[in-house]
């Protein structure tokens, strides 16, 4: 324990050393700079209107980080996560009406007998002098066979019309749960802000199928983002050995996992059918070998113009940044970035100040800011 509690310090000693560097791009040098540091594992940010940030820790924190780098203590009033293997407190989103309603939502993976189901929760923030959560409330909670620790998706975008799409998992299962719609398992989820789904959801009233399903067939899905122009929804899904997935998913689509697919199982076992099954949706891009992809957004500030409409991805594997330029819903170009960094890039957002702000995904975690080299 005291060699643990050595390294740690050694690790937050040189923290300093690394707060600004200098990375060249395809349109640009970029300089990066640590904002915070020392969090554990952070998993998701937001952006409050004030411009602090809302930042989750995956062993079952949320804490606020002002411009400057404060970090508050834990926000009370978190309820209680199963923080084993992917599982824990993971995504955050603030209301497009926070100035009138101080409403958040987040996404962690809820304890049941047998392990945990991804769960999504409203609450209302209190952020003064002592920040803390009030009437939470969980607004929906998937059903299905229990993880055990993997594969719980959940990233959380709202539409135009305040309804809110959450992203699951599989579970690490690779079974045809996915496939079927009388479960939440590998589903993109559509509720609205009470919880409810909504009536116009593909399936509905349908005997046999849950009502808050959007769409099915996906794997794991660790990013989400609404597109700026399109108002469509835009995530991406972590494949097994090779396969990782782009897609813009659309109401009652099936997205193929794990009848068709682009990878293998660990250790190069077949999985999948084939690549094209007829009533299954091709991805937008896929990736083989694998990026290992969590956290996306467009970005639409002012800071890169030569960025505007470009997405970014965060790659955990290999660790870098991925931007891709489109025309249109089609990728014409990527570009990988960062690779010097060295750090698992879990989140990634546009902030409103026009930077890119991303998440590092260690125990010792930074928020990082993005932005011209002068």
């Amino acid at each position: 324990m005291r060699a643990l509690g050595i390294a740690a310090l050694v690790a937050a000693a040189a923290c300093p050393a690394q707060a600004q560097q200098v990375f060249k791009t395809d349109l640009g040098d970029v300089r990066v700079d640590t904002v915070a540091s020392g969090l554990s594992n952070p998993w998701g940010l937001a952006f409050l209107p004030d411009g602090r940030m809302l930042v989750t820790e995956r062993p079952g924190r949320i804490r606020i980080a002002t411009k400057d780098g404060k970090l508050s203590p834990p926000l009370d009033g978190v309820p209680n996560v199963f923080a084993q293997n992917q599982g824990g407190m993971l995504d955050i989103l603030v209301d497009r009406d926070f100035a009138n309603n101080n409403t958040i939502y987040f996404c962690y993976a809820d304890p049941v007998e047998g392990g945990a189901q991804t769960s999504l929760a409203r609450a209302r923030l209190d952020a003064g002098e002592t920040p803390r959560l009030t009437e939470v409330k969980r607004l929906f909670q998937q059903e299905g066979p229990p993880s055990r620790g993997l594969h719980f998706g959940c990233r959380i975008v709202q539409a135009r019309d305040g309804n809110l799409f959450l992203t699951t998992g599989d579970h690490g299962f690779a079974s045809k749960s996915a496939q079927t719609l009388d479960n939440h398992i590998g589903k993109v989820i559509r509720v609205t802000p009470d919880g409810s789904a909504p009536k116009d959801n593909p399936f509905a009233g349908r005997a046999g199928a849950k009502p808050e399903i959007w769409s099915y067939g996906h794997r794991n899905s660790q990013g989400a983002t609404l597109h700026p122009q399109t108002g469509k929804l835009w995530m991406h899904e972590h494949g097994p050995q090779g396969g990782d997935e782009l897609n813009i998913p659309e109401a009652g689509k099936n997205y193929g996992w794990p009848v068709i697919g682009y990878g293998v199982h660990y250790g190069g076992a077949k999985i999948h059918e084939g690549t094209h099954k007829e009533g299954m949706e091709q991805p937008v891009r896929q990736w083989t070998p694998v990026i290992a992809p969590s956290g996306m957004t467009v970005y639409t500030g002012d800071l890169f113009p030569q960025w505007k409409g470009n997405v970014f991805i965060g790659g955990m594997r290999p660790p870098l940044l991925v931007r891709l330029e489109l025309d249109g819903e089609k990728v014409t170009r990527e570009e990988r970035m960062l690779r010097q960094l060295n750090e698992r890039i879990r989140d990634v957002r546009t902030g409103p100040d026009g930077a890119l702000y991303l998440l590092t995904d260690n125990a010792a975690g930074r928020i990082l800011r993005v932005t011209p080299a002068k």
